[in-house]
């Protein structure tokens, strides 16, 4: 069992019998009063955000989590099927699980999967992950009124905002932390 004073950035945690990882904590003392962590949890079943303030006297049981390297296979419906790269089973997450960056899942893309009790919960995206762009309009010389940027469509049907000299057909690194363009990447 796990005492507040265990409560670390990236600790996880079953939480209402969920697993939760803290996202930031603080701690204080209040004068006569016993010392509280306030924290800031992520749900890793819903990715919901909330903030719960623990006593001195709660103990909490650590989330024993699995990460499975998988590749994502294909959408069906509004559920996304990975395999496991090492047993080769297949299964589905919710859009729920997958959360708002399912823009980002490229088909035979490799991404790490948490599982809890055996069971699928998340997907770990990488950081800056390579796509072609499949539509943007073209760059105009001089045309800087919008600050040299423009949208562009990704493979996967997302739109982040480029640079005027990227074009259809380019190879570029996107920040999928950020949701934002980093560079070009080489062909």
């Amino acid at each position: 069992m796990l005492g507040i004073t265990d409560l670390k950035t990236g600790t996880t945690i079953v939480y209402e019998g969920d697993p939760c990882v803290v996202i930031s904590y603080q701690h204080s003392k209040m004068g006569r009063g016993g010392a509280v962590m306030r924290t800031k949890l992520r749900n890793l079943k819903t990715s919901a955000l909330f903030d719960i303030t623990f006593k001195g006297s709660d103990k909490f049981e650590e989330a024993s989590l699995e990460r499975h390297s998988c590749q994502y296979l294909y959408q069906e419906g509004s559920e996304y099927v990975f395999m496991d790269n090492n047993s080769f089973e297949q299964f589905n997450l919710k859009a729920e699980e997958v959360g708002d960056k399912s823009r980002y899942l490229k088909e035979g893309g490799e991404f790490q999967i948490i599982f809890y009790e055996e069971k699928p919960v998340s997907v770990i995206f990488p950081i800056k992950m390579e796509f072609e762009v499949s539509h943007t309009e073209p760059g105009v010389k001089g045309d800087t009124a919008q600050g040299g940027s423009k949208p562009a469509t990704l493979e996967t049907g997302a739109t982040i905002t480029v640079p005027l000299f990227v074009k259809i057909g380019d190879i570029i690194r996107v920040n999928t932390e950020e949701n934002s363009y980093v560079e070009r990447a080489n062909k």
